[in-house]
């Protein structure tokens, strides 16, 4: 074979070889960049984790009325069987930092510990009348409770704006009667299985601030409907009216 077919089959080699090892590293940049583009999939998984609630400021030696809401930005939700619920982009709730697991025997679990940090009626009649604007609330104020959405016995905040919403009668609900809302007797039930150990205070926040009505439900808390055994009071937690 002469020079000429000699060199030119060495670069029709040479020619080949480099366009293999561009290919090459063309298809190993591409696979490195889309793995730096492509989300984890634990960050494109939607609706993973709960959310966490709020922390609120806790108790206050003296409080202030806070600012609610601009007017008819909450709304009403409502359950099949008509039973409230506040708007969670307004009231998605919010805890009381003194209130742990650690701290219960100091705080929920004392006698009369509510009473020691609920804020005056001077405060909250302020707020539930812009609070009553915030969720275009149109009835008798008398007849809607300005409620903790987790109550304080169940660790809520105080004065929190995110804690406290109109809480409007629930079905039956007779008018001019005033606040007689059966989420109250759910709190106190939580609050039982929370001091006895039943359940977690986390767990037990969690559950009301996302529907009250099937609070006991979701933590596997009997609920007999039946009203107290003879001699054995159940208390409510009302809150400010």
């Amino acid at each position: 074979m002469s020079i000429a077919p000699r060199w030119a089959a060495l670069a029709a080699a040479t020619t080949a070889l480099i366009a293999v090892t561009a290919t090459g590293c063309s298809s190993s940049d591409s696979k490195k960049s889309d793995a730096k583009s492509s989300p984890s999939a634990s960050a494109a998984a939607p609706g993973g984790t709960t959310a966490a609630i709020p922390v609120g400021a806790g108790p206050q030696s003296s409080y202030t009325a806070q600012k609610q809401p601009a007017p008819g930005t909450c709304h009403y939700q409502y359950t099949a069987d008509k039973q409230p619920l506040p708007d969670p982009k307004c009231t998605p709730g919010a805890t009381n930092p003194k209130v742990t697991q650690a701290t219960l025997k100091d705080t929920i679990c004392k006698s009369g510990y509510t009473a020691t940090i609920r804020p005056p009626v001077g405060v909250t009649n302020k707020e539930k009348t812009a609070n009553a604007e915030s969720y275009g609330y149109k009835g008798s104020p008398r007849d809607a409770e300005y409620d903790h959405l987790i109550s304080l016995q169940l660790g809520g905040d105080p004065n929190d704006p995110r804690n406290l919403w109109v809480e409007p009668p629930s079905p039956g609900h007779k008018d001019g009667a005033g606040p007689n809302n059966p989420k109250d007797v759910v709190e106190t039930k939580l609050k039982t299985a929370i001091c006895s150990g039943k359940t977690d205070l986390v767990k037990a926040q969690q559950a009301i601030a996302h529907d009250w009505t099937t609070a006991l439900n979701t933590l596997g808390i009997k609920d007999s409907g039946k009203a107290p055994a003879k001699g054995v009071k159940e208390t409510k937690d009302a809150d400010d009216e």
